[in-house]
């Protein structure tokens, strides 16, 4: 779908350039974080709070610049000094386990996981990257049946893997197969996607039902005794995320809900704009599969992954547009609008119950899902 160029005026109820510098400026005022941590743990892979230590204290400090410090799913870049289309630029890793799952497997994972995280820049993705780590004794029946999942699922988005590299690890070094990907995307639009842009009344949309995915692998793996029809929702968001930018060009920000769920997105864009959000329990959409298996294991299904779907911040009149842009496409059907941003409580993200209350909606602290992407 070729994206439809908006206007290029800035929204008055965007923040100016002097706003936006402010809060960068604030967000590295904020408190040194430190990393307690003696050895990496599962959940410094979480994407949670150790997670976000880890990035901060290790990643972000060695390795600091420009491209890097906004910390989004891509890095916006533009060639040749401007005058031409910006880029997004991603990378992702894929460990996930087992390497077959209902409704897909990691190598279709890798394609779509990559292909999403451009699109949350607005981007048309252009060509991917595979790498192979491979242990050895891998079947080569499976390495062929990802393969060829792989290239299925390219050729279905549309998006070629252009180059790749493989490598071979001892037996019992990398648990059959991991897969890392890298992709490029054209940015076109007269507009940035950035948390910068969220202003307090701003709506918070989700394109569906969420944890799918997570619960899916959970299943899978046969650690849960349930006999439930779930599949994880893997697909690729750019064809959904240019219907929802042609509709309305008061899109503030989109994130793609994965490791961590939709609570660790919120509180990330709460921390990062010093904003609150205030989730409504009700409206949440969740399968009774989703709902049955994480009240089990005792998670929340905000915690929990999705693969194919999205977060998205808009302006508050621009909500219902939308929402019927994103339910006019065949992976938003049961889009919702969940929460609004407020200024307060600064930093937090909260839940207003069915019941009438309210609770604090924290960033994820452990791991309590390894390995599911």
């Amino acid at each position: 779908m070729e994206p439809r160029q908006p206007a290029p005026a800035v929204a008055p109820s965007q923040r100016s350039e002097g706003e936006v510098l402010d809060a960068i400026e604030r967000r590295r005022r904020r408190p040194h974080v430190k990393l307690m941590d003696k050895q990496i743990t599962l959940a410094h892979g979480a994407g949670g709070k150790s997670s976000h230590t880890l990035t901060q204290t290790v990643f972000l400090k060695e390795l600091r610049n420009p491209l890097l410090e906004p910390l989004g799913d891509s890095a916006l870049l533009q060639p040749n000094g401007g005058g031409g289309p910006r880029l997004a630029f991603s990378t992702d890793s894929f460990v996930v386990k087992p390497l077959f799952f209902p409704g897909g497997d990691i190598g279709e994972l890798a394609v779509n996981g990559t292909i999403n995280d451009l699109a949350m820049a607005g981007g048309r993705p252009l060509a991917l990257s595979a790498a192979f780590i491979l242990e050895e004794g891998l079947a080569t029946d499976d390495l062929s049946r990802i393969a060829a999942s792989m290239g299925a699922a390219a050729e279905r988005a549309g998006v070629p893997v252009a180059t790749g590299d493989t490598k071979v690890v001892e037996r019992g070094k990398a648990d059959g197969l991991y897969i890392s990907t890298a992709g490029v995307a054209s940015v076109n639009r007269g507009f940035e996607l950035s948390p910068a842009a969220i202003r307090a009344g701003d709506r918070v949309l989700v394109s569906g039902t969420i944890g799918d995915h997570g619960m899916a692998i959970m299943i899978a793996r046969g650690e849960l005794e349930l006999e439930v029809d779930l599949e994880s929702d893997t697909a690729p968001l750019h064809e959904l995320v240019a219907a929802l930018l042609d509709a309305t060009g008061e899109v503030r920000c989109l994130r793609d809900p994965t490791r961590g769920g939709v609570a660790t997105v919120l509180n990330e864009l709460a921390l990062t704009t010093e904003v609150g959000i205030v989730l409504d329990e009700a409206a949440l959409p969740v399968r009774p599969e989703v709902s049955g298996a994480c009240e089990i294991l005792g998670i929340d299904p905000l915690y929990v992954a999705n693969e194919g779907k999205l977060v998205a911040v808009v302006a508050p009149h621009a909500s219902d547009a939308a929402l019927a842009a994103l339910r006019s496409h065949p992976l938003g059907r049961e889009a919702a609008v969940v929460a609004e941003v407020r200024p307060d409580p600064p930093g937090m993200v909260l839940l207003d119950t069915a019941f009438g209350g309210s609770r604090v909606v924290d960033m994820l602290a452990g791991d309590p899902l390894p390995r599911i992407c």
